[in-house]
């Protein structure tokens, strides 16, 4: 008797259908099943609102997501829902019951859910001999396979044992196989549990010849493990009895070569105790054990470092004065440093390396001058980027133990370099920061000190190497990032800004070169004329350095060798000048620095400085009527505004001697603007500038022309020097300033100012704010003597 009669279920000619991607159910499954896809979700419901009853069929492509009539099998199994839930995703789970296998005969048009036409298949059958010899055979195969793969609990096998009905047994042995959908659905499409049985006879002899070779590759595998492990506890065996007669074993194969690798390396003593120590270690290890891999790599590291290679030094000075040079323009301190390093160095040989910090903005060349160092000295070169470093390991490196270790930056360059005494450049010193990690500022302090470095000990190796032939240099935008204790190991050498006049050389004789050459260009086909270069410099960039000239004479080029393709003149000629560089690099970038060139009430030019050179800064002044108000604008940092309000404060301490009514500030708002509004701008160097200002506006006196001033103000009217004279002497020359007010206790910084500048411009060194007063406006007079 079939389950629906059973049951007492009337089978409908339509249903609604479940199409399944991956799995075939079969009639006395209870399987749970997640449905997500709209139609499917509508099918279910649909079976929800009538008996319950819903048709499972199998899709020939699983990756369908749609499947039409013809993607789906010609038979499937009619299932009673038992339990369904929704899920906060918006798929269903649900819970079905295979019943009975049915045909599909035809489709019904349904736009919302997939609707068949179906009818039940027969299943009855003929008890015989035959049957009952299929059933037992079947039953041994199966407790065999499940056996060798037990992968079934015993009480499902106890009642699989159990079903009598044929048909029934064979489904739910079919459902429990790992079979393709195909095959399943071969046997979900034959109504005669004979048939059934002889099928699965045959696909569980199948398996079980698998499961067999699969058990005898194991079984292999094993005795071969086993084998291994024989042969490792015999080797060692066999050690302990050539120990116990005293026979010396003479190194040979891989073990001897690495003693000798050790012996010709020339190893401190400690070094070379350490790596026979390990050698010994390995000796007595399986090559199969993951330690002989960690101790075989220790002592390669210890074999490939450089103990006792270096490279001789170039003494000449005339020749490393000669390619430093060449490389540089400007630059006479480092350069002169390294000359005076190559003189000591020739009288004393022995002389440890010095350890240099180059500190200047982007582009000034100090990367570039390092490998020029190497090059005069005739050493090897390295460099390390520090930028981003937080890990102290990075420049300690890791104890042997750990997995994948290795030795820190330092030593692994080391290494690389096959030298001793190479100059090595730690490049970004400035951009290291700290972490849970460490610090590894902390870890160069090793590094960086010649009374230290003789012994450098890396976590890796744990025996000292010596770093004391080492010539150091790092570099650093700026100091104050870098720790004290560090900062007080270094040998600061500054790199200023570019002069204008400094980037026109080197564009003529570095850049314009190197750019031709790298562009296929011969030096007659494109000439860049000084007046070209100079609008290049002033009108399209700002810089410290000279990166962004090379990247605007590099576009120039590349349009030029692009025309000199095109053209059909075989002897083109371009000059670049001021009039042609709109046609190559478009409008200007920048606009060239401007001063005040009349004389103004209120308005005074300063000077300032930046980090791509100095710049010319003007400060406003109005009052208006108030309450006494000072306001401060234009993006000034605090320490602009306290010299504000401190140039104020000097102003009423010498109302009187002004002219001015001694409650004058509360009658009036003052408001102080430096324009360029969105710059950040602070510092106080433009102390004198604001008080000057101030002064004229409330006097009514009008500033002289062509004047700029820097310096910053005390509350007695003391005026204190202030730094980056040089650049903000060059910005006042480039602004066609005629005269420039300086801080007294400035003198010495005049020294770096080119001659040509100092012959076009008037330098009034004061130490007082009444001298500023008298220089910069006109007819101005005090009421008593000026204080000293």
């Amino acid at each position: 008797m079939s389950i629906l009669k059973e049951r007492g279920i009337k089978l409908k000619n339509t249903l609604p259908l479940l199409p399944l991607r991956d799995i075939i159910i079969f009639p006395y499954m209870v399987v749970p099943l997640f449905v997500g896809r709209d139609r499917s979700i509508k099918a279910l419901e649909k079976a929800m609102l009538n008996d319950r009853l819903i048709l499972l069929c199998g899709q020939k492509k699983p990756n369908i997501g749609d499947p039409k009539e013809d993607d789906l099998y010609p038979f499937g199994t009619l299932a009673e829902i038992l339990q369904l839930l929704k899920l906060p995703d918006g798929t269903i789970k649900v819970l079905i019951e295979g019943l009975a296998r049915v045909k599909i005969t035809g489709y019904l048009f349904n736009k919302d859910y997939l609707e068949a036409v179906i009818e039940e298949v027969n299943e009855e059958f003929q008890y015989s001999i035959e049957l009952e010899a299929l059933i037992r055979n079947m039953l041994s195969q199966f407790e065999q396979y499940v056996r060798l793969c037990g992968n079934l609990p015993p009480e499902a096998i106890a009642s699989i044992l159990s079903i009598e009905d044929p048909g029934r047994l064979a489904d739910i042995i079919t459902a429990h196989l790992p079979l393709k959908m195909v095959d399943k659905e071969e046997i979900l499409e034959l109504a005669d549990p004979k048939q059934r049985l002889e099928k699965l006879v045959v696909i569980l002899n199948s398996e079980l010849e698998i499961l067999g070779v699969e058990k005898k590759i194991q079984g292999r595998v094993r005795r071969q493990m086993e084998k291994s492990q024989k042969e490792y506890y015999l080797t060692e065996r066999l050690k302990a009895i050539q120990k116990e007669l005293k026979k010396d074993e003479d190194f040979t194969g891989e073990i001897g070569e690495l003693k000798k690798q050790i012996k010709q390396a020339q190893m401190p003593k400690e070094a070379e105790e350490k790596a026979l120590k390990e050698l010994d270690r390995l000796k007595k290890m399986s090559p199969m054990m993951a330690e002989a891999t960690v101790i075989r790599n220790y002592i390669d590291w210890l074999i490939a470092m450089p103990w006792n290679m270096q490279t001789k030094d170039k003494l000449d000075i005339k020749n490393a004065q000669k390619i430093l040079e060449n490389d540089h323009y400007g630059l006479n301190r480092v350069k002169e440093r390294i000359l005076e390093y190559l003189a000591v160095r020739k009288l004393k040989s022995d002389l440890k390396g010095p350890i240099l910090c180059f500190v200047g903005p982007p582009g000034t060349g100090k990367t570039s001058v390092a490998k020029s160092i190497a090059t005069a000295l005739g050493r090897k070169f390295i460099r390390v980027s520090l930028g981003g470093v937080r890990d102290e390991a990075e420049i300690r490196g890791h104890r042997m133990t750990y997995v994948a270790a290795l030795p820190g930056r330092i030593i692994q360059s080391m290494k690389k370099v096959k030298s001793k005494n190479p100059v090595f450049l730690l490049d970004e010193i400035d951009k290291m920061s700290v972490d849970f990690r460490g610090d590894p500022s902390a870890a160069l302090l090793e590094v960086l000190d010649p009374e230290q470095n003789c012994a450098f000990s890396d976590h890796y190796l744990e025996v000292p190497f010596d770093l004391s032939s080492v010539m150091f240099i790092t570099t650093a935008n700026t100091l104050y990032p870098i720790p004290p204790a560090l900062k007080d190991r270094l040998e600061v050498l500054e790199f200023q800004s570019y002069i204008e006049d400094e980037k026109l050389k080197i564009a003529q004789l570095f850049l314009v070169p190197k750019q031709l050459e790298a562009h296929g260009l011969k030096p007659q086909t494109l000439v860049f004329s000084k007046k070209g270069l100079l609008t290049i410099i002033r009108r399209f960039t700002r810089e410290a350095g000279v990166r962004n000239l090379e990247r605007e004479i590099a576009n120039i080029c590349r349009k030029v060798a692009k025309e000199v393709v095109e053209s059909k003149k075989k002897n083109l000629q371009i000059e670049i000048t001021p009039d042609s560089l709109h046609h190559y690099l478009g409008p200007p970038k920048f606009r060239p620095p401007e001063a005040e060139q009349k004389g103004e009430i209120g308005v005074v030019t300063g000077l300032a400085w930046t980090e791509t050179g100095g710049e010319v800064l003007t400060t406003e002044v109005v009052i208006i009527p108030g309450k006494g108000e000072l306001i401060l604008t234009g993006k000034l940092g605090e320490v602009m505004k306290e010299s504000g309000k401190a140039a104020l404060s000097y102003i009423r301490s010498r109302a009187k001697d002004l002219g001015l009514e001694s409650n004058f500030y509360k009658k009036f708002d003052i408001h102080i603007h430096v324009p360029e509004g969105a710059i950040p701008k602070d510092g106080p160097s433009a102390g004198i500038t604001m008080a000057t200002a101030l002064v004229s506006a409330l006097t009514n006196k009008q500033v002289k022309s062509n004047l700029a001033m820097t310096g910053e103000i005390t509350l007695r009217g003391r005026v204190l020097p202030v730094g980056g004279i040089k650049e903000k002497i060059l910005s006042a020359h480039r602004a066609g300033i005629k005269m420039v007010i300086l801080p007294k206790d400035n003198e010495k910084d005049l020294i770096d100012i080119p001659q040509n500048v100092k012959k076009k411009l008037k330098l009034k060194l004061i130490d007082n704010m009444d001298k500023v007063l008298k220089l910069a406006l006109e007819s101005v007079s005090f009421n008593s003597d000026i204080r000293p």
